[in-house]
């Protein structure tokens, strides 16, 4: 059964969105994203040659994946503003991961400037995925102003810690109704795993895949740990007790 992933207009069959920052080589990172089965790739418009006639990243990038342009390393959310109409020009697309840092060290989002920022871009008719902390009542005000999805973090960025807060992720993931899209603390395939099994509906890495000893094996196992989570997910697991049930009935034995 076909179990499509929607954000906004757009439609994708895997869950799982993949960077395109901090590979060895543009021939590992071309190698990890078709390991990885994703149908988003996301570039950081301040750090990449967004004219493709010259020397880019973007041509090592195969046209079948949708580009997803992200702000990262704005600070203000006019510079975010700014960034995501650039990527709108050069890239020919609405999508953008809207990130307005408020922190360099821990790379925290400002969810004020954050959310200023969103509401001017959503009204410019982007399709806008915010990069936000695990904060239930943030998450939906960016639903309120019209955001296609949220994505909180499930650590900081870079750091491979998982999900450390589960309880506010399944809160968030009761309160708004727009995807929401795991981003930042990957480190390993079962913390892709637990995030989708908790109902999370994808999940942008980029480190966990990237910084591995072997960035290709390690995307294969990200696809598939989003795969099992999700099947997991939507099969219902057994609840969880204190004391033990047999496999096997115990009516009808044989005496």
């Amino acid at each position: 059964m076909a179990d499509k992933f929607r954000v906004g207009k757009y439609e994708f069959s895997s869950r799982l969105m993949v960077g395109t920052g901090k590979y060895p080589t543009n021939e590992v990172m071309k190698a990890a994203l078709e390991a990885s089965g994703a149908d988003v790739v996301t570039v950081a418009v301040r750090r990449v040659n967004l004219d493709k006639t010259g020397e880019s990243m973007l041509n090592h990038i195969d046209p079948k994946y949708t580009l997803l342009p992200n702000t990262a390393g704005c600070y203000t959310a006019g510079d975010a503003i700014r960034t995501a109409r650039l990527a709108r020009e050069a890239l020919d697309t609405d999508f953008v991961k809207l990130e307005v840092l408020g922190d360099e060290r821990t790379l925290f989002p400002d969810n004020e400037a954050l959310l200023e920022a969103a509401r001017v871009l959503v009204k410019d008719g982007f399709t806008v995925l915010p990069y936000t902390n695990d904060d239930p009542v943030m998450a939906r005000k960016l639903e309120d102003i019209g955001c296609a999805a949220v994505m909180p973090l499930a650590a900081p960025i870079g750091s491979g810690l998982g999900i450390r807060n589960p309880y506010n992720i399944r809160i968030i993931l009761e309160t708004i109704k727009v995807p929401v899209i795991v981003d930042a603390g990957v480190g390993t395939a079962s913390d892709a795993a637990v995030a989708m099994e908790l109902g999370c509906h994808g999940i942008l890495m980029n480190t966990g895949i990237a910084g591995a000893k072997d960035p290709v094996s390690m995307a294969r196992a990200m696809n598939l740990a989003v795969e099992a989570g999700r099947l997991a997910y939507l099969s219902g697991r057994i609840p969880k007790k204190l004391y033990a049930t047999a496999s096997s009935p115990l009516s009808g034995l044989i005496e």
